[in-house]
């Protein structure tokens, strides 16, 4: 199969529109942020902007999947390491929003992170738990992406423990459940 070749054009204009809106976000509540302060801040016209966004809440989302998917671990295996790997990469991200605009946009940032947790773990899961179903696979990846999205908002709001000494107590039982087989 051929594979399409990106303009680099393309990808360069992309990355100082989110660039633009990091950098604005740093500054600005998101509600201030106005697809003309993008627009200016990454010196683009209006057109150049919808070409990749449909809006500007298009934009938040997208730019806050690109930056979780640059510190979502790859893995490779279910196990502990991996579990801590992905709750740290969770935890870091919460903390680098807490510098940014994204208050009051709690529910899309909560679907973005447990969207990238889940399609990782749908990943990981269909390699090692072959034996189970797909629908068993997503039904376990979705309440696992919950889970760990659930206990990284517990630790964000106490902050006792770092993230790993947080979710290592748990991780036995974590790491044992798709490897009990259902009759």
């Amino acid at each position: 199969m051929e594979q399409l070749k990106v303009d680099p054009r393309v990808v360069r204009t992309r990355k100082l529109i989110l660039n633009a809106f990091i950098h604005l976000s740093e500054t600005k509540e998101f509600k201030d942020i106005s697809v003309k302060d993008v627009t200016t801040e990454a010196q683009i016209n209006r057109a150049t902007f919808y070409y990749h966004f449909q809006d500007i809440y298009d934009l938040l989302e997208k730019s806050l999947s690109e930056v979780l998917s640059v510190k979502m671990p790859e893995v490779t295996s279910w196990n502990g390491d991996t579990l801590v790997a992905l709750f740290s990469a969770i935890t870091d991200f919460q903390a680098s929003l807490s510098t940014r605009c994204h208050r009051g946009y709690e529910d899309t940032i909560a679907r973005i992170i447990r969207d990238q947790i889940e399609v990782v773990l749908v990943r990981l899961l269909s390699a090692e738990a072959n034996y189970l179903s797909k629908e068993t696979i997503s039904l376990l990846a979705t309440i696992t992406s919950w889970s760990l999205y659930g206990a990284s908002m517990e630790w964000k709001r106490t902050q006792s423990l770092s993230a790993e000494e947080f979710i290592r107590p748990i991780l036995p039982h974590l790491v044992a459940i798709p490897l009990i087989q259902t009759q």
